[in-house]
């Protein structure tokens, strides 16, 4: 048994109907060149040959009884590959537009947790439309849920499911698999009792779940009283930060690696994740000023960084750190706001002392987060103060040379990330063979008109070469009073030490 981290136990407790906690994925493949099409038969075929380079595909989740302690990864006994495939044939007139469709109305649904949590659809029978060639075409829809995998981990385990070489390799019969026996409830009852008697903060997390049924009510009373002066909710409101629904839109578009990399080097002393940023910035700033949104307070981010190791062998979990990192949206020139993100980001201290998410939650174990996750959206605090941030942004750097299918080559990866209550909106950024692709995952009847942010990215990026070729640009950053950016840890420990600064005053009074 291997037990889950309380990081990746709390994307298990934080997943409701209308927030499934899943990582996403549409992989599109040119299969033009081959003189057959690849068959779904085929596919699972393949599929099943790999099996063996991502163990976690054929483990299921253990549940503790009453909660005890947080579930395990064990073996799946029962574990059938045709649980996890469908298989979709869009007809002769499929297009992007249609495969996004169906790729938004499959990923609003949560996986089934009586099994691995992964899916793929098999999309097959539409054509690529980059060109009047009218290219045959298919793709992968596939699902992994984030309490197994993180952004930078699913991109790997991907590149260990394709090939690296246009020659077909052999599907060779699958490698002999023998699931070691489930453990008995008495074992896994008696191995929740050491982690508690290890872990006390456990025991706590136990009984405040247990009571929770019964203080619920009481505890949403007396927080509705709160004036909540906290810094943790300090990120301005904006048209993201609204109550969503189950309804999914993804959004995608991709730009050339070799623009951005431009305008690093015009810039000067800033990296290429600054450009992805401020790219994403200015988008930003150009939808909120379209949509009569209040520009003057710059918009919060929440940043993951990968803190996996590159010796690190198994390559699921979750490994991240995190900050909230001032986007300088209210800066009207789009390059000087690149400069900032940059102060803001790299050359800060607080991105250097990062706090890693698994330490976070080993302060405020998995169960406690899903309950305060759960009367942060049922208070409505976004909207009734300020949300803690507007939306995360993920920079994965994906694979510079290309991917193969049995000799179909991906030309095209679109990713999407889970939606939080009171989140409607978060970009996850993907570079592959030179080109980085800008995706939206959002609530539609949250974000309206979701579908413009495509033009938006290509305007700003037009708006930022002109902007850094401007012979005046050059400002004083070190005077800007712009308000500081924080850290995840700056926010929670200022909070705490309000709130122990007044219980020591009353106890002096």
């Amino acid at each position: 048994m291997r037990q889950l981290s309380e990081l990746d136990a709390s994307f298990l407790y934080l997943e409701s109907e209308t927030t499934p906690m899943h990582i996403g994925g549409i992989y599109v493949f040119d299969a033009s060149e081959q003189t057959t099409p690849l068959a779904f038969s085929t596919f699972v075929a393949y599929l099943r040959s790999r099996l063996h380079v991502v163990p976690v595909f054929r483990q299921r989740l253990k549940e503790i009884p009453l909660r005890l302690g947080r579930p395990y990864w064990i073996d799946d006994p029962d574990f059938s590959i045709e649980r996890h495939l469908a298989y979709v044939n869009l007809g002769e007139h499929g297009r992007r537009a249609s495969l996004m469709t169906l790729a938004s109305k499959i990923l609003e649904e949560p996986l089934k947790r009586d099994r691995p949590l992964w899916h793929i659809t098999f999309v097959d029978g539409f054509r690529l439309d980059d060109d009047e060639s009218d290219r045959q075409g298919f793709a992968l829809i596939v699902k992994l849920h984030h309490a197994a995998i993180d952004a930078f981990s699913g991109e790997d385990i991907i590149g260990k499911l394709l090939e690296y070489t246009p020659e077909p390799r052999p599907i060779t019969p699958p490698r002999p698999w023998y699931p070691r026996p489930e453990p008995s409830e008495e074992r896994v009852i008696l191995q929740a009792g050491a982690n508690i008697l290890r872990t006390p903060l456990q025991f706590t997390s136990l009984a405040f779940n247990a009571a929770e049924a019964t203080t619920r009510g009481l505890i949403q009373k007396q927080l509705r009283k709160l004036p909540m002066p906290f810094p943790l909710f300090s990120a301005p409101h904006s048209p993201f930060n609204r109550q969503i629904t189950a309804n999914r839109q993804i959004v995608s578009t991709s730009v050339d690696l070799s623009r951005l990399k431009a305008i690093k080097a015009t810039l000067g002393d800033v990296t290429l994740n600054d450009v992805v940023l401020g790219l994403c910035a200015e988008a930003l700033r150009r939808y909120s000023t379209e949509h009569g949104a209040d520009t003057s307070r710059s918009l919060v981010a929440m940043t993951p960084i990968s803190v996996r190791s590159n010796s690190l062998r198994r390559a699921t979990g979750n490994q991240m750190s995190a900050m909230l990192l001032d986007l300088s949206t209210s800066e009207s020139d789009p390059a000087q706001r690149i400069r900032k993100i940059h102060r803001n980001a790299v050359a800060s201290e607080p991105y250097r002392e990062a706090i890693a998410a698994d330490r976070l939650t080993e302060l405020l174990p998995s169960t406690m987060l899903a309950l305060s996750a759960r009367l942060y959206s049922e208070l409505q605090i976004a909207q009734r103060y300020q949300p803690a941030f507007n939306l995360p942004i993920t920079n994965v750097p994906g694979p510079q040379v290309p991917l193969y299918l049995q000799g179909a080559r991906l030309i095209q990866q679109y990713n999407t990330a889970p939606l939080f209550d009171s989140m409607g909106l978060v970009i996850v950024a993907v570079s592959y063979q030179g080109r980085l692709t800008i995706n939206f995952t959002l609530c539609p009847d949250v974000v309206a008109e979701g579908g413009s942010l495509e033009g938006y990215v290509t305007e700003s990026l037009d708006a930022i070469e002109d902007a850094a070729q401007n012979p005046g640009f050059d400002g004083d950053l070190e005077n800007d009073a712009e308000s500081p950016h924080q850290t995840l840890t700056d926010d929670v420990l200022t909070a705490l030490e309000g709130v122990l600064k007044k219980t020591l005053h009353r106890f002096r009074t």
